[in-house]
């Protein structure tokens, strides 16, 4: 058996064994999201820091199924970095600009690992002409890490959300790694999918627990790194596409968001209620209904991502701008970039 299949369901025991371990500690340390208002999707009082079993079970599983180097090194520290902050702010609450500070501090650490994107494939060439960055790569990867690492915890505001997400694109980017030979990368996705996988049983809705920003940051942070290490290296001509369609749903999300408070002449950085979930909620669809089409969007990105990984750079390059347009029709379909009379602030991290 592959190895990535046996690390898979060891990273699901792990999870699904730590889930109800962290489920007790947040209540002994009174991390816990009360719903104080409206604004709460939730009812009654839930334990955040179910992040701590997704960041138990990836790490024991790296650490028993890879060789260390100075790559994984950095990647298992960043992680840690990213973890700690969000176990922070999940019982202090954490200005945006300390938590800021701790995701540029981990891409820091991945760049001293040599964790970084060195160069881009031109999609435009018809052959895998490389464009080196040198100056820029730096920039580029600490925009990549602390923007992927955010993205995530945005879209976190439905249970269930977050995790499923995560497993999607987790086994897309697991797909696609294992095509261009990355073999540990592949690993290590299959670790984040099968973390996600043991702790969603707690989370699914009713969730007896959320992941809080433990979680969502943390797997946003890890994603991050997948990406750069499993696909972004790869020569291969359409590669820079490839994780962005991968993962095309918190990212889309997050620039219509973006977009959308600027529209309305609000901070980038304050919350609302005009993200995709909560359009399809104000539709009148369950919770369990919008997070299953979610994950239906999300595994039509992974889908296509893998199928652009194998075909050639003008096909890709067709794929990518048609789900483009079609993103962006459904975005002002559904008023994700329109003025809205909604701004108040998203729920807790699930």
């Amino acid at each position: 058996m592959e190895k990535y299949i046996i690390s898979f369901f060891v990273a699901a025991v792990i999870s699904m064994f730590m889930t109800p371990i962290s489920k007790k500690i947040a209540i002994k340390v009174g991390a816990i999201d009360i719903p104080k208002d409206e604004r709460r999707i939730h009812k009654k009082p839930i334990p955040l820091l179910g992040g701590l079993a997704i960041y138990t079970a990836t790490m024991i599983s790296i650490l028993i199924f890879l060789p260390m180097n100075k790559s994984l090194l950095s990647i298992i520290i960043g992680g840690t970095i990213i973890f700690i902050s969000g176990i922070i702010d999940d019982k202090k609450n954490l200005s945006a600009k300390t938590k800021l500070i701790f995701q540029l501090l981990a891409a820091v650490v991945l760049i001293l690992g040599d964790v970084k994107i060195d160069f881009i494939t031109n999609p435009f060439s018809r052959t895998s002409t490389l464009l080196y960055l040198k100056g820029f790569s730096i920039p580029l990867t600490i925009f990549w890490v602390v923007g992927i690492t955010n993205t995530l915890n945005l879209i976190d505001g439905l249970d269930g959300l977050a995790a499923g997400v995560a497993m999607i694109a987790s086994l897309s980017l697991l797909i696609v790694a294992n095509r261009f030979g990355y073999i540990e990368i592949t690993i290590i996705s299959a670790i984040l999918a099968g973390s996600c996988l043991g702790f969603l049983p707690y989370n699914f809705n009713p969730a007896k627990i959320f992941m809080g920003d433990t979680g969502a940051l943390f797997l946003g942070f890890m994603l991050s790194v997948v990406a750069i290490e499993g696909v972004m290296k790869s020569v291969a001509t359409i590669a820079i596409v490839v994780p962005i369609i991968i993962l095309g749903l918190p990212i889309f999300d997050t620039t219509f968001a973006i977009f959308r408070r600027l529209l309305n002449g609000r901070p980038i950085m304050e919350a609302d209620k005009g993200h995709l979930h909560h359009r399809l909620l104000q539709r009148g669809l369950t919770q369990r209904q919008t997070v299953l089409i979610l994950y239906l969007i999300s595994a039509v990105f992974g889908f296509a991502a893998v199928i652009i990984a194998k075909i050639n750079s003008r096909q890709g390059i067709i794929i990518s701008g048609t789900i483009i347009i079609l993103t962006i029709l459904l975005a002002r379909r559904m008023g994700l970039i329109d003025k809205s009379k909604n701004s108040s602030v998203d729920d807790k991290k699930r």
